[in-house]
Parts: C-alpha cells; structure tokens; sequence
C-alpha cells in the first residue's frame, strides 16, 4: 500500500495549495476519487468547491467541466445532442460537458427532474445514450455535485435514486481566522490555482483503483458494516434506510482510506470515521420524528453507539 500512500500524498498535498486548512476534506475526496465514486457537497457558496474540483483535475490532468444547473436546462446540455451535417448528410454527436472526466455540477437542485435524471446513467453506469447511441465516458470520471443548504426557492429536491448514487456527502465550511488569513495571503498577486500542475499520471490513479481491492477486510469487519447499515433500517425515527449500496460504499472506502495512511488491512475505526458521510445522505428520517429535531446525523450516531465494534466485549445488559 505504499504505492497508495505516495500517490495520493502527492495529490493531496498539490491540492491543498489551493484549498487551504481542509485536509479532512481533501482526503476524503480523494478516497471517492480512488473508489471511483462522486461527492455531493452541501455547502454555502464561495468556501472552495469550485477551487477542489479544479486542483483535482489539474493534479491529473484530466479534462474538466463545469455545468450550472438552472430551471430551463434540458438533458442534452448536459449529455450532448446529435446534430444533422449538410455535408455529409449523417448525423453527428456533439458531446456535452459530462463527457469530460472530472465534471463539476453547480446548484444541482435548481434543475427539473428530468435533467438531473440525465447525471443517473452517466454516473452509475459511466456512459450516456443519445439518440439511441451509447457514448462510453472516460476514465477517470469524478462528479461534484454542489447544492446550496440556504436558499431552496426555485429548487427541486434530489430524489433518492440520485442521491444514493453519490457514494458520500462532504462539506468544506468556513475556514478558522488563521486559514483565512493564509487564503488572503496566498492570493495577493495571483490565484493559486494557476500555479499548480500535474502531480501524477492517470495510469497511477487507475493503477491504485485497482490497488485498493487488494486491502484486507476481515470477516467480522464485514459483519460490522452489514449490521450498521441494517440498523438503519430497522431505525424507529426512519421512513426509509440505507441500501446495500450503503455497505458497499462502506466496503470500498474503509478499504481506500486504509491505504491512503498506509495500511493493507481495514480497522473499525475506518469505517466509523466514514460512517456519516456516507449514509447520512440515504436516510429519510420520519414526518413524526423531524418535529423532535431527529436529523440523519443523530440516527448514525445512535447507530454507531449501538452496534458492537468486532473485538470489543459485548456488556451484557442489566
């Protein structure tokens, strides 16, 4: 796992030349990156989520979008439409910004329904059908999707079958006084972001996607995350809990998070420390249950209190 650990240390590290004092949050990025999943981030503007996606990109290389997602966008702004050449007399496809590999999508609850359904099969199946055609994306292919938690005028609310597609939910906050200091310093004369550039090849990324498979996850480790994600759904104060897409998002990034510190094997405390982030986003907490202010964050931490970690005494009840 060493290969791991360089790698994405040398990521994280470019990137935090950018985003300043956020280290939790650019790690975590990059264990979504290196799963090969998306991240939803709900966040105030302004605080550096446009500023992630681009240092992400240009510390791979990779090509990236940016789409703002207003009422009146249809689909094919964001997937491409098929366009009749005179010339040839054939029709062309003329690729939209989701073909790019890392795509970040502004404001994502002020599109329809319908558009946001666009972003399902590219980001699931990693391919959009136009016309009947199917254009495969490449790799890698990272989503950013943003949503603004203050101003809900005008939006339309993720449904579940999209936010369960996103394999975590983060948020970047306010810096501290001393890190907004460094921000205000760092761009005295220029945006950091122009001063940054490739770090790794895209071969090494892919290469430690499939790296990651390799790390070690006992049994009893995956008892452990079966039996939280089970909890959730046998939760009093939830209309609905997580799916078993939940515990493989578990699965996958205790694995990558465990190699991004340099360990072949997974420990409990991995997968209590992504815990939040990655089921929070998929409990619908029950009508009854929110006048008592019970939010997704109390039910994980109920959750997590709980169920026995593997190793650990089980006290018998008195």
């Amino acid at each position: 796992m060493k290969r791991v650990q360089e790698i994405t240390e040398k990521i994280i590290d470019n990137v935090e030349q950018v985003i300043i004092g956020k280290h939790q949050q650019v790690q975590l990025a990059l264990i979504a990156l290196v799963c090969k999943g998306h991240i939803l981030i709900n966040d105030v503007p302004g605080v550096g989520k446009t500023m992630l996606a681009k240092a992400i990109a240009k510390s791979l290389d990779c090509t990236f979008k940016r789409i703002q997602f207003t009422p009146d966008m249809l689909p094919s702004d964001v997937t491409g439409v098929s366009v009749f050449d005179q010339k040839t007399r054939e029709f062309q496809f003329r690729p939209g910004p989701i073909m790019a590999q890392v795509v970040l999508t502004d404001e994502i609850n002020r599109a329809t329904p319908k558009t946001q359904s666009a972003l399902l099969e590219a980001m699931e199946e990693r391919q959009v059908t136009v016309d009947g055609v199917t254009h495969l994306l490449g790799e890698p292919f990272l989503v950013l999707a943003t949503q603004n938690p203050i101003e809900y005028e005008g939006t339309f609310p993720l449904p579940e079958a999209q936010l369960d597609r996103f394999l975590m939910q983060i948020s970047l906050g306010y810096p501290s006084p001393r890190d907004e200091i460094a921000i205000l310093d760092s761009q005295q004369h220029r945006h950091p972001i122009e001063g940054i550039g490739q770090v790794a090849a895209v071969e090494e990324l892919l290469e430690i996607q499939e790296g990651i498979k390799e790390v070690y996850v006992s049994d009893a480790l995956k008892e452990y995350i079966v039996a939280l994600v089970g909890a959730t759904r046998e939760h009093p104060d939830l209309y609905l809990g997580s799916s078993p897409r939940g515990s493989l998002a578990l699965y996958r990034t205790g694995q990558a998070r465990a190699a991004i510190l340099g360990r072949d094997y997974v420990i409990p405390d991995d997968i209590k420390a992504l815990a939040h982030l990655i089921l929070c986003h998929r409990l619908i907490v029950h009508p009854s249950a929110r006048i008592k202010e019970v939010d997704p964050l109390t039910v994980i931490d109920e959750v997590l209190a709980s169920v026995p970690v593997p190793g650990a005494p089980v006290r018998a009840r008195p």
